[in-house]
């Protein structure tokens, strides 16, 4: 069941540590990896695709993402499920992150089918993620970790998704 944006401000900052920026302090990569194969395989099979991913990424809060290609989705702009070393933090987009202010606008520029975007919604949640829309992740960042040093505004994506050391 999705959570409300109230209960997903809730989690993020549950998650934000400004001690830890980059990933938890329990931080199991072993097992992000794990669930991260688990998510490419599922998307594969859902889509009947290989899906290109980048794995484990470097001085980032990101783990990694997964592109579905566009000739799998339904409107032929590719997917990208973004996943954060803050489990169970997972963002879905259309082309890119950012190329679309959220999911909303993708659907409504046709860019998106909601068939597909449920698909890799019901991978995400049986894989133990929580999407987060990119609507709330823009949103700009109001939690305890310092981001000044920050050329850009910062948002909860930058806290979880970008580099903010």
């Amino acid at each position: 069941m999705a959570k409300s944006e109230t209960e997903l401000l809730a989690l993020l900052r549950e998650l934000d540590d400004p001690e830890r920026l980059e990933r938890p302090l329990h931080y199991d990569r072993a097992a992000a990896a794990v669930q991260f194969s688990g998510l490419v395989r599922r998307l594969e099979a859902d889509f009947g695709v290989v899906c290109e991913s980048e794995r484990d990424t470097r001085d980032s809060s990101e783990y990694g993402r997964v592109h579905v290609p566009a000739d799998a989705t339904v409107c032929g702009t590719r997917i990208v499920v973004c996943v954060s070393k803050f489990n169970p933090l997972a963002e879905v987009c259309a082309d890119n992150p950012g190329a679309f202010l959220g999911t909303d606008e993708a659907h409504e520029e046709r860019a998106l089918d909601l068939g597909d975007l449920a698909t890799v919604r019901r991978a995400l949640a049986d894989l133990g993620y929580t999407s987060v829309p990119e609507e709330l992740l823009e949103s700009d960042y109001d939690g305890p970790s310092r981001m000044e040093h920050i050329a850009v505004r910062p948002s909860w994506w930058t806290r979880f998704f970008g580099t903010v050391w």
